[in-house]
């Protein structure tokens, strides 16, 4: 979701402008920053100034170009994504008082902000804006007359608020330090020895620092230049813990390549290898987790609650568990779940790239609550959904920028069937021969990946061909369908062309009717059980005069009898084929989205982590 930027340290404007370029991604529609200068002489007071602009950081670069920002060693900035108000410079972050002595930015939903307006109101504050955020930094100024403590003020002010929030905020009579408070939407300290940095996200902060503070719900304090105090719900001070971020700003940086989109598909086969570094051996056991075997070993069902992409990676997951371990796999969409939550004693496992997911959270702040089972599986250690399960395993994919998740979700692929695996060695559904085998086959990824990465002819002549239609159908069966709605979800979010993904036996159900010569069908065709059927369900498709491009194995010689156009992919044990399918879609969409013109990194309308619900 929006951006957050908080810098105390010199060149105050200069960091939070970078970290603002660093949070681009996770797509915002106006940007603003506010900063304190001192008084030029001992009998003039500190002046707050704020300067917001719509559309993208350049214009905010060209609205304070030329400026003198060599006083100025506090300052805070923000990059927002609509949600109360249209976007506009009035609606823009940061928001100020009736007395232009707060700014302060906000990401989240101030769920009761109508009633404490009208009491605002009432007592004779006026507002700018259509946001919710602007109630805070009015509240903020109610409770400072009583008291003088901008710390205070916060606390008597979170205490009123209803909903979710990242707060960072400053105050012009006290120029030496920036507050902040956090509920259900991320927020991190980044510890420096010149500066310190408070923001929604690790890269922007890379710049100045590795030392990460992962706040939790509850907490609220202040950071200065050298210093800094975190408050726990209690109102109490609190310890929290450092955390050393393991890559760097390079990391972060597009190296080279057009889009990050690209450089991350690029870095799949790495984002496999890390993620399966220590879960694999060759003698037994083959497979080992970060979770209680015993826990594992009891598990008789599981349920996979997620959003999106990660919601489909749980799709795959349940192919890979139900056939290595031979339980029942549920999988939930987390903004249906959490509404209606199954008191059973599955195991939930909770995926989500970021951590943060709103409504993945609630659902795991719930089971929490009831005393569940619960596994997280995120990218970003220190997250929310650590601190929420009981367990957690790590993709370690590395920083993600680009909005559409790419090598995040096969990385989430490959955890999942680690799990799958280790469930059924546990369980002793798979013999050590089978096992054995798997592992070989989980070993080879990150080459059978790099195979495709290594010739993308095929995959850029057809994506081309697909560009020039309104709308596509992708279609799969076992292991091949949920790959088949990745794809198709990847080309709605690149390239804005209209795409559906179905289970291939489901067609004539429906879909067919919509079937013809200008709707290509882009058909995941997986070697296993259902190969067969799958095949005649491409001969139906191809009755109705749609163009079928199919992704298949390198050595399946009956598919070109099936299909108009073949992308080959590199051959690999039926079960893990949704990696190699996955990936060749990834690079499909993203040709398919340059050949269109389309803004890759950043999808209109679109963030790259969904912090509200």
């Amino acid at each position: 979701m929006c951006g957050i930027v908080g810098f105390r340290g010199a060149s105050a404007v200069d960091g939070v402008m970078q970290g603002l370029r660093h949070l681009e991604y996770r797509g915002y529609d106006s940007a603003g920053i506010a900063f304190v200068t001192s008084g030029k002489s001992k009998r003039k007071d500190a002046e707050l100034e704020v300067i917001k602009t719509v559309g993208e950081i350049k214009k905010l670069e060209c609205a304070i170009e030329g400026m003198d920002f060599s006083s100025v060693s506090t300052a805070i900035g923000h990059t927002r994504w609509a949600t109360h108000g249209a976007p506009s410079t009035i609606n823009a972050h940061p928001h100020t008082d009736c007395k232009n002595a707060v700014a302060l930015v906000h990401n989240g939903i101030i769920e009761n902000y109508l009633k404490l307006k009208e009491a605002l109101a009432a007592e004779g504050h006026t507002f700018k804006s259509e946001t919710d955020t602007e109630i805070a930094a009015h509240l903020i100024e109610k409770h400072y007359e009583d008291c003088r403590d901008p710390l205070e003020a916060l606390r008597k002010s979170i205490e009123e608020i209803r909903g979710s929030y990242a707060f960072v905020f400053l105050h012009k009579s006290h120029p030496d330090k920036i507050f902040f408070a956090r509920n259900q939407n991320p927020l991190i300290l980044g510890v420096g020895k010149e500066a310190n940095v408070v923001a929604s996200d690790v890269p922007a902060v890379l710049e100045y620092t590795r030392s990460v503070i992962y706040l939790e719900d509850g907490d609220f304090g202040w950071i200065s230049g050298k210093a800094f105090e975190i408050y726990g719900s209690s109102g109490k001070t609190v310890e929290r813990k450092i955390s050393k971020v393991a890559w760097s700003i390079e990391d972060a940086q597009k190296s080279g390549y057009p889009h990050y989109t690209l450089k991350e598909i690029f870095e799949t086969p790495k984002a496999i290898t890390e993620t399966l570094l220590s879960r694999l051996s060759l003698s037994l056991p083959y497979s080992r987790l970060d979770v209680p075997d015993n826990l594992l070993r009891e598990t008789k069902a599981i349920r996979i609650v997620a959003c999106g992409t990660s919601y489909h990676a749980g799709l795959v997951g349940k192919y890979l568990i139900e056939s290595l371990a031979g339980i029942p796999v549920y999988v939930e969409v987390a903004s249906e779940y959490r509404y209606s939550p199954v008191d059973d004693d599955s195991l939930l496992v909770f995926v989500t790239q970021s951590g943060e997911t709103a409504d993945t959270l609630v659902s795991a702040k719930l089971a929490k609550q009831k005393g569940r089972k619960s596994i997280a599986i995120t990218n970003v250690v220190g997250s929310s959904i650590t601190r929420e399960c009981r367990h957690s395993l790590l993709t370690h994919a590395g920083p993600e920028k680009g909005v559409a998740a790419t090598k995040t979700y096969t990385s989430q692929i490959v955890l999942l069937s680690v799990l799958a695996l280790r469930l059924g060695e546990l369980k002793k559904r798979v013999d050590p021969v089978r096992a054995r085998h798997v592992v070989g086959q989980m070993r080879t990824l990150p080459q059978v990946v790099q195979k495709i990465l290594d010739d993308t002819g095929a995959i850029e002549k057809a994506a081309k061909q697909i560009a020039k239609s309104d709308h596509v159908f992708f279609i799969g069966r076992g292991i091949g369908y949920p790959a088949a709605l990745e794809g198709a979800l990847k080309l709605k979010e690149l390239s804005y062309v209209a795409a559906e993904g179905y289970a291939a036996g489901e067609l004539k159900h429906g879909p067919f009717a919509l079937l013809c010569k200008d709707s290509p069908v882009v058909a995941v065709v997986c070697k296993g059980p259902s190969y067969d059927k799958m095949l005649g369900s491409l001969g139906e498709v191809r009755a109705r005069g749609s163009k079928i491009y199919a992704v298949a194995d390198e050595d399946d010689e009956e598919i070109g009898m099936h299909a108009d156009f073949v992308i080959r992919t590199p051959k690999t044990d039926s079960l893990l084929s949704a990696v190699s399918a996955g990936v060749a879609l990834q690079l499909l969409s993203y040709y398919a989205a340059r050949e269109r013109g389309c803004p890759i990194d950043k999808p209109r309308n679109l963030a790259k982590s969904v912090t509200v619900e």
